[in-house]
């Protein structure tokens, strides 16, 4: 079982910065592929970004690129998504999420942490 807890988010004006934690309990922390999604209102959550269980292959969805870094310490149990230069269309309900390696579903889910980016 693995219990999921972020934070870091807030209010940002467009252009600006916010790093979104996400501390997991339990031994097997680094055995889990960790992401992130976002829904924003009246929209399907969308995949984010991911990284893998040592932290060397990550992915992004095409509107981040360049401007999100997803990280994470493995000795903190801990994944970091660095959100630089953010867009209005960035605010949204950021949820961490894990999943085995190999194994499509994402199993477990944080409560979300708010972003909202002012204009």
């Amino acid at each position: 079982q693995v219990q999921l807890v972020e934070s870091g988010g807030g209010l940002v004006q467009a252009g600006g910065s916010l790093r979104l934690s996400c501390a997991a309990s339990g031994r097997t922390f680094s055995s889990y592929v960790m992401g992130w999604f976002r829904q924003a209102p009246g929209k399907e959550r969308e995949f984010v970004a991911s990284i893998n269980w040592s932290g060397g292959k990550t992915y992004y969805v095409d509107s981040v690129k360049g401007r999100f870094t997803l990280s994470r310490d493995n000795a903190k149990n801990t994944v970091y998504l660095q959100m630089n230069s953010l867009k209005t269309e960035d605010a949204a309900d950021y949820y961490c999420a894990a999943r085995l390696e190999g194994v499509g579903r994402w199993s477990y889910w944080g409560q979300g942490t708010q972003v909202t980016v002012s204009s």
